[in-house]
Parts: C-alpha cells; sequence; structure tokens
C-alpha cells in the first residue's frame, strides 16, 4: 500500500531507468481493506484497486480516471461526481452505492453490479454494461448512451434519462433512442423513461451586481421544468451544469446577488468563453 515503493527488481537507490520509475509510481492497492475509507477529493488516476474492500468508502469528487477497480467491492460507497472516465470496472460490486453526478465516459463495467445504485446525473457515455445487472437501480435525468446486450439486467431500474443507447446483439452494433429505447428498457422490467431533449422547458439568468453587467456576468444559472418540478443549476468551472441553490436562496431572501434573464445564445456564448479561459490555464 506504499506508493513509494520500490519497483519490482530495483534496488534501494539503484537509480531505476525512467521506464521503471513511471511503473512504480502506479499505486497498487489490490485487494487492500479499505471499507469506510475517506477518499474524497482523491487524484487516484490509473490508481489499481482490484479486488479491494471498498464498502462505504467515500470517493466523492474523486479522480479515479484509468483507475482498474475490477472485482472491487464498493457496497454502499459514495462515487459522488467522482471521475471514472476509461476505468474498469469489471466484475465489481456497486450495490447500494451512490454516483450521482459521476463521470464514467469509455468506462468497463461489464459484468458489474449496481443493484439499487443511485446514478442520478451521472454521464454514461460510451459506458460498457453488457452482462452488469441494474436491478433497481435509480435514474435522474442521467445521460445514458451505454452499450447493453440481453445480458443486461434492468429488472426495477427507474427514473428518466437522455439517449440514445447502443444495443449489441448477433455480433453488432445498433443505436436506440426516444421510445424504442423505452421499449427495449421497459420491455425487460424497466420503468425507464426517455427525455426528449427539445421538449424541455428552460429559463436561463445571468448573475450580475456592481462591476458585472448584464454583458459580463459572474455567473450563469438554469431553471429546468421537468414533470412539473423544477431544477436548478449553475455552470461552474468543473465546465458542467451542477446544482444549486442560488434561485432559492435569492426567492427567500437571502441572496444579495441579482440576476437577469437572458437569452440561450447569450448563455452559449458565456460557456464558451468560460471553456476558453481555464482551457488555457497551465
Amino acid at each position: 500500500m506504499n506508493s513509494s515503493a520500490t519497483a519490482p527488481g530495483a534496488a534501494p537507490g539503484s537509480g531505476a531507468s525512467p521506464g521503471v520509475a513511471r511503473a512504480a509510481a502506479v499505486l497498487d492497492l489490490s485487494a487492500a481493506e479499505l471499507a469506510g475509507a475517506e477518499l474524497g477529493g482523491g487524484m487516484l488516476g490509473g490508481t489499481v484497486l482490484r479486488g479491494a474492500v471498498l464498502v462505504g468508502a467515500d470517493f466523492c469528487r474523486a479522480h479515479l480516471e484509468g483507475a482498474v477497480l475490477d472485482g472491487a467491492d464498493l457496497t454502499g460507497a459514495s462515487l459522488v461526481k467522482a471521475v471514472l472516465d476509461d476505468a474498469s470496472l469489471r466484475h465489481t460490486k456497486l450495490d447500494g452505492a451512490d454516483l450521482g453526478s459521476a463521470e464514467l465516459s469509455d468506462t468497463d463495467a461489464r459484468q458489474a453490479s449496481l443493484r439499487g445504485a443511485r446514478l442520478h446525473g451521472a454521464a454514461l457515455l460510451g459506458t460498457l454494461l453488457q452482462g452488469a445487472d441494474l436491478t433497481r437501480a435509480s435514474l435522474k435525468e442521467t445521460s445514458f448512451g451505454t452499450v447493453v446486450d440481453k445480458h443486461t439486467v434492468v429488472q426495477g431500474l427507474s427514473g428518466s434519462v437522455y439517449g440514445p443507447m447502443t444495443v449489441e446483439r448477433d455480433g453488432r452494433r445498433d443505436e436506440v433512442g426516444g421510445r424504442a429505447m423505452e421499449l427495449w428498457l421497459n420491455g425487460r422490467g424497466a420503468d425507464v423513461r426517455v427525455i426528449d431533449p427539445d421538449a424541455r422547458d428552460i429559463t436561463y439568468y445571468a448573475k450580475i451586481g456592481e462591476g458585472c453587467p448584464h454583458s459580463s456576468p459572474r455567473g450563469v444559472v438554469r431553471r429546468r421544468f421537468l414533470d412539473g418540478v423544477s431544477y436548478d443549476e449553475a455552470f461552474t468551472r468543473n465546465l458542467r451544469w451542477e446544482a444549486t441553490e442560488y434561485l432559492r436562496l435569492y426567492e427567500l431572501g437571502h441572496n444579495e446577488v441579482g440576476h437577469v434573464e437572458i437569452t440561450e445564445a447569450e448563455v452559449d456564448a458565456f460557456v464558451a468563453a468560460v471553456t476558453a479561459k481555464i482551457g488555457e490555464q497551465p
């Protein structure tokens, strides 16, 4: 469990080659007993946690890009806003885990168990879920651009998703979205609604104040309505829309920062400017 351990075959102080040094930098915690570990915000990209016991562990906002968690037990773990892009979660146990707003782009979660997992606002884009078990998992405005097959279990899977997803069958992959996606999922015991992105009712606002006029706001927020329920989000430095209490606090008189309604085009311009500015930072 020591990240500074000497690379295999290299004696301490022997001056291992750069290639060996890079290999030694990969933290290998295979089969480690880390139940309840507090690892929130950790920079754990590429970490090997194969077969580790991580029951109830806190990985909130942790960076696990390219991490290997095959066969690990993350039952009840918190992975809220964790980044798991390109990670391997094959046969990983995530029963009851909270993956709210987590990022799982191009993640390999084949044969993973996500029974009762919470995937609200998560981004599953190119995520491999062939043979995965999502029994009674909960979705809410989840980007479900996954790859599934006839062995993917969706009994009791419920909530709302954005499609399309990809269905693998008979050696080929077919993209399905909208009503066809609902029929595929719900015909296998799910209760899922696929959101039409063009049917959303959204109002955008610019946060203004002294020194931050309408033309150069200090931030942007939006209020979306889905099935009559409002959801407020702000575009953050994480370059994504995240939940905010700003509008509700303002309505209650607890926020002195003002705002004005703006157009979607103005929001797009703000998002592009912020994205470019952060991209220029070292």
